[in-house]
């Protein structure tokens, strides 16, 4: 990151702060910690240039939010909070370096949050942000009263971050810039380690390197929580284990100390039999399905029993686990189509997240509209990626959300569309967002489930497709009848 030496873990508190301003308020991340430290008595401000869904909440709590960027937001403050994603010339950072305030960026902040508590952290290529949810959910059910910052809201508590009176600090840590490497956790869960961020650390064996060091934190009576189903994960799992780390393991592999069966998913949700080293622990189930969602249960479950919790509290959270929002998420019902939000992006993801989705939609059609993240990802990705988006019986391409990347000629959403091994009357890139709808309204039908997948911006596609689809039942909008404009297809 281009930013000055980072702060250890763990020196400065949330108190120590004093005024906080966020640049770039309104992400998930950022409103993340933002509510984090207002529910704990910091004051807040935040500048935007968009009105992003979490801003009313944060106002709500006490925070003032700016929707502009200009020197004058920092009028009082003491420390700038910025993201990877902020240019170090951004106008509020260098009239904070002028102003001689501190700066810092999220995860040093976030990491001044976590004093005082025991933190338990989870990582991974995939299934963080539901595994953060699942573990804190069960933890709330137990009366335990966590802290929580998780990269998602949960549906069932609205938020996506707490400050709770409990011992437990629950946060999902991001390996993408290596800023989860600020944390000290007194647990560490690693979901899966699959290629992706390959542009911050070179290859796959650095990701690895990242991956054992990140687990090699925790403090002397913690535990590294993994997945022996993956195979990236096993190897990381074994370099922890020499280096005289903890390491319990959950998944289908009969070596694994809570070992799952009879998996079972359907449109109703997930269920599953869990063995904790040989004796059975009876039957778990989620209301949300997805193997893949299953299998990031028993991350939450095999920590929870290893801090001590009853197998069948954990078992009741469970049960009502409501999902999270941007993960399978049901935006609504129009005209017998359904509309659902999904976060992935990285193809082992998309093709976990769109085989459920299949299961869902039965004898209906799956309709993706998709918006690719990241220039480098969908350019050195885009095989993968085309042939997860060739389990959809239609694709509407969006170009890629890349912000502060340079996109060359022949990369992006158009090339993209082009590689799917589908036939080209079943594909179209749409490169402006208004023109979206129309084409989606074009092509679904009653009894069909369309999702809007990928970048962040597309989760809020999914209330324009609804007015959208709307206004054609009662005929003020297209004709339902499929007319794709064969003229915006990539082919």
């Amino acid at each position: 990151m281009e930013t000055a030496e980072m702060i250890p873990a763990g020196v400065l508190a949330a108190e120590d702060l004093g005024h906080v301003h966020l640049i770039g308020v309104g992400g998930v991340g950022m409103s993340g910690l933002a509510r984090l430290l207002l529910t704990r008595g910091v004051p807040v401000s935040g500048s935007e240039l968009r009105e992003w869904p979490s801003l009313a909440a944060l106002r709500a709590l006490g925070g003032t939010v700016y929707m502009s960027h200009e020197a004058s937001n920092l009028e009082g403050v003491d420390t700038v909070v910025y993201s990877t994603a902020i240019p170090q010339d951004h106008l509020e950072l260098v009239e904070a370096r002028r102003r001689g305030l501190r700066i810092l960026h999220r995860s040093e902040a976030l990491a001044a949050a976590m004093t005082g508590r025991r933190t338990i952290a989870i990582a991974g290529t995939h299934g963080k942000t539901t595994t953060t949810s699942m573990l804190t959910l069960v933890l709330q059910h137990a009366g335990l009263s966590p802290s929580f910052v998780i990269g998602g809201e949960i549906s069932e508590v609205g938020s996506n971050a707490h400050h709770g009176s409990g011992e437990y600090f629950v946060a999902e840590a991001d390996e993408h810039d290596r800023t989860f490497l600020l944390y000290r956790p007194h647990v560490a869960i690693i979901t899966n380690v699959d290629a992706d961020h390959l542009n911050t650390y070179g290859d796959l064996a650095g990701l690895e390197d990242a991956f054992v060091e990140f687990g090699n934190l925790t403090d002397a009576d913690g535990f590294v929580v993994t997945c022996a189903d993956d195979p990236g994960v096993r190897k990381v799992a074994q370099r922890l284990r020499e280096a005289g780390r903890s390491v319990y393991t959950y998944g289908e592999a009969e070596d694994a100390d809570l070992h799952l069966s009879e998996i079972h998913s359907n449109a109703s949700g997930v269920r599953y039999l869990a063995a904790l080293n040989g004796e059975p622990l009876g039957e778990f189930t989620l209301p949300v399905p997805g193997r893949h969602l299953g299998l990031n249960s028993a991350a939450a479950v095999l920590t929870a029993l290893r801090l001590g919790l009853d197998p069948d509290v954990v078992a009741a959270a469970l049960a009502v686990h409501p999902g999270v929002r941007r993960r399978f998420e049901l935006k609504g019902i129009v005209g017998g189509v359904r509309i659902y939000d999904e976060y992935a992006y990285h193809p082992t993801s998309m093709h976990a997240a769109l085989q459920t989705l299949r299961e869902v939609a039965g004898e209906g059609r799956l309709v993706v509209v998709f918006q690719p993240y990241r220039v480098y990802r969908t350019r050195d990705l885009q095989t993968e990626i085309a042939a997860a988006l060739a389990l959809a019986d239609e694709v509407v391409m969006m170009e890629v959300f890349g912000p502060g990347e340079v996109r060359e000629p022949g990369e992006g959403g158009v090339a993209l569309t082009g590689a799917i091994p589908i036939p080209a009357e079943r594909k179209v890139f749409v490169p402006s967002w208004e023109d979206v709808p129309g084409e989606v309204v074009r092509r679904a039908r009653e009894g069909d489930v369309v999702v809007t997948m990928g970048a962040p911006p597309i989760s809020l596609m999914g209330e324009e497709l609804i007015e959208a689809l709307t206004r054609r039942m009662s005929g003020d909008d297209l004709d339902a009848t499929y007319a794709p404009r064969h003229s915006k297809n990539a082919d």
